[in-house]
Protein backbone atom coordinates (compact mmCIF):
# COMPACT_ATOMS: atom_id res chain seq x y z
CA UNK A 1 0.00 0.00 0.00
CA UNK A 2 2.44 2.49 1.03
CA UNK A 3 4.95 1.00 -1.33
CA UNK A 4 6.88 4.62 -1.52
CA UNK A 5 7.96 3.75 2.49
CA UNK A 6 9.71 0.33 1.85
CA UNK A 7 13.19 0.06 2.82
CA UNK A 8 15.73 -0.91 -0.12
CA UNK A 9 17.50 -3.56 2.12
CA UNK A 10 21.32 -5.10 1.21
CA UNK A 11 22.82 -7.78 3.00
CA UNK A 12 26.64 -7.78 3.89
CA UNK A 13 28.18 -10.76 5.00
CA UNK A 14 31.41 -11.13 6.93
CA UNK A 15 34.83 -11.16 4.93
CA UNK A 16 36.62 -13.40 7.20
CA UNK A 17 36.14 -15.30 10.63
CA UNK A 18 36.35 -13.79 13.45
CA UNK A 19 34.47 -11.53 16.33
CA UNK A 20 32.66 -8.32 15.15
CA UNK A 21 33.38 -5.06 17.36
CA UNK A 22 31.82 -1.63 17.26
CA UNK A 23 33.93 0.80 14.74
CA UNK A 24 34.48 2.78 17.47
CA UNK A 25 36.73 0.47 19.22
CA UNK A 26 39.12 0.66 16.48
CA UNK A 27 42.70 2.35 17.45
CA UNK A 28 42.80 4.05 14.48
CA UNK A 29 41.10 7.60 14.30
CA UNK A 30 40.12 7.54 10.55
CA UNK A 31 38.13 4.39 11.36
CA UNK A 32 36.42 5.26 14.69
CA UNK A 33 35.32 8.91 13.73
CA UNK A 34 34.12 7.10 10.81
CA UNK A 35 35.61 9.66 8.12
CA UNK A 36 35.68 7.18 5.50
CA UNK A 37 32.24 5.78 6.74
CA UNK A 38 29.94 3.18 8.96
CA UNK A 39 30.22 -0.28 9.44
CA UNK A 40 32.00 -2.39 12.03
CA UNK A 41 35.58 -4.43 12.70
CA UNK A 42 36.01 -8.19 12.78
CA UNK A 43 39.07 -9.15 14.54
CA UNK A 44 40.28 -12.32 11.99
CA UNK A 45 41.13 -15.62 13.07
CA UNK A 46 41.73 -16.91 9.67
CA UNK A 47 43.72 -15.13 6.84
CA UNK A 48 41.45 -15.37 4.32
CA UNK A 49 39.65 -12.77 3.29
CA UNK A 50 36.78 -12.32 0.99
CA UNK A 51 33.93 -10.58 -0.86
CA UNK A 52 31.17 -9.43 1.58
CA UNK A 53 28.49 -8.41 -0.98
CA UNK A 54 28.53 -9.45 -5.04
CA UNK A 55 29.26 -6.99 -7.07
CA UNK A 56 32.67 -5.75 -9.02
CA UNK A 57 36.58 -5.59 -7.26
CA UNK A 58 36.58 -1.69 -8.05
CA UNK A 59 40.09 -1.24 -5.87
CA UNK A 60 42.52 -3.32 -4.58
CA UNK A 61 45.27 -0.55 -3.47
CA UNK A 62 48.66 -1.59 -4.56
CA UNK A 63 49.95 -3.28 -1.17
CA UNK A 64 46.82 -5.57 -0.68
CA UNK A 65 46.30 -4.50 2.27
CA UNK A 66 42.66 -3.20 1.67
CA UNK A 67 39.96 -3.55 -0.88
CA UNK A 68 36.68 -2.30 -2.08
CA UNK A 69 33.43 -4.25 -3.45
CA UNK A 70 30.51 -2.52 -5.20
CA UNK A 71 27.15 -3.56 -6.10
CA UNK A 72 25.10 -2.64 -9.22
CA UNK A 73 22.52 -1.34 -6.03
CA UNK A 74 24.78 1.88 -5.37
CA UNK A 75 26.99 0.00 -2.20
CA UNK A 76 30.38 0.18 -1.63
CA UNK A 77 32.28 -1.70 0.88
CA UNK A 78 35.80 -1.88 2.01
CA UNK A 79 38.04 -4.33 3.79
CA UNK A 80 41.03 -2.74 5.51
CA UNK A 81 43.02 -5.27 6.46
CA UNK A 82 45.11 -4.51 9.69
CA UNK A 83 45.96 -0.92 11.06
CA UNK A 84 49.01 0.68 9.57
CA UNK A 85 49.35 -2.36 7.23
CA UNK A 86 50.11 0.08 3.95
CA UNK A 87 53.70 0.34 5.42
CA UNK A 88 54.11 -3.03 5.44
CA UNK A 89 54.49 -2.82 1.71
CA UNK A 90 52.25 -6.12 0.28
CA UNK A 91 54.52 -8.26 2.51
CA UNK A 92 52.12 -10.85 4.02
CA UNK A 93 49.55 -10.24 1.31
CA UNK A 94 48.43 -12.54 -1.70
CA UNK A 95 46.35 -10.97 -4.05
CA UNK A 96 43.70 -13.26 -5.68
CA UNK A 97 41.19 -11.46 -7.12
CA UNK A 98 41.95 -8.53 -9.83
CA UNK A 99 40.37 -4.91 -9.82
CA UNK A 100 37.51 -4.98 -12.36
CA UNK A 101 36.71 -8.79 -11.64
CA UNK A 102 33.17 -9.59 -10.79
CA UNK A 103 33.00 -11.30 -7.35
CA UNK A 104 30.06 -13.25 -5.26
CA UNK A 105 30.09 -12.83 -1.85
CA UNK A 106 32.28 -15.57 -0.32
CA UNK A 107 34.94 -15.40 -3.01
CA UNK A 108 38.73 -15.06 -1.59
CA UNK A 109 40.21 -11.35 -2.52
CA UNK A 110 43.01 -11.30 -0.48
CA UNK A 111 44.85 -14.14 1.27
CA UNK A 112 46.95 -12.91 4.95
CA UNK A 113 49.64 -14.00 6.91
CA UNK A 114 48.26 -13.16 9.86
CA UNK A 115 51.50 -13.85 12.03
CA UNK A 116 53.35 -11.94 10.25
CA UNK A 117 50.90 -8.88 9.97
CA UNK A 118 50.36 -9.40 13.89
CA UNK A 119 54.00 -9.07 14.34
CA UNK A 120 54.70 -6.56 12.01
CA UNK A 121 51.83 -4.21 12.11
CA UNK A 122 50.02 -2.01 14.22
CA UNK A 123 47.01 -4.37 14.39
CA UNK A 124 45.23 -6.37 12.72
CA UNK A 125 41.62 -5.77 13.74
CA UNK A 126 39.96 -5.04 10.33
CA UNK A 127 37.32 -2.75 9.20
CA UNK A 128 34.50 -3.35 7.37
CA UNK A 129 33.40 0.15 6.15
CA UNK A 130 30.01 1.33 4.10
CA UNK A 131 31.90 3.74 1.79
CA UNK A 132 30.71 7.22 1.73
CA UNK A 133 29.95 6.85 -1.56
CA UNK A 134 27.16 4.49 -0.76
CA UNK A 135 22.86 5.44 -1.01
CA UNK A 136 22.88 4.36 2.63
CA UNK A 137 20.16 5.58 5.55
CA UNK A 138 20.67 3.26 7.98
CA UNK A 139 23.14 0.68 9.21
CA UNK A 140 21.66 -2.66 11.34
CA UNK A 141 24.89 -3.84 12.35
CA UNK A 142 25.55 -7.55 14.15
CA UNK A 143 28.31 -7.77 16.98
CA UNK A 144 29.37 -11.51 17.84
CA UNK A 145 31.47 -14.06 16.87
CA UNK A 146 31.24 -15.19 12.64
CA UNK A 147 32.36 -17.05 10.24
CA UNK A 148 32.69 -16.21 7.02
CA UNK A 149 29.39 -15.11 5.04
CA UNK A 150 27.42 -14.81 8.17
CA UNK A 151 24.98 -11.69 7.75
CA UNK A 152 27.04 -8.99 9.94
CA UNK A 153 24.99 -5.85 8.22
CA UNK A 154 21.85 -4.73 6.93
CA UNK A 155 22.24 -1.72 4.88
CA UNK A 156 19.10 0.53 4.22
Amino acid sequence: MFGFLKRKVRDVYAPVDGNIVKLESVNDDVFSTKMVGDGVAIIPITGHFTAPIDGVVSKIFSTNHAYSIKSDKDLEIMVHIGLETVSLDGKGFTRIAQEGENVKAGDVIIEADLSYIQTHAKDIITPIIVTDASDVKEIDKNFSVVKSQDKIMEVS
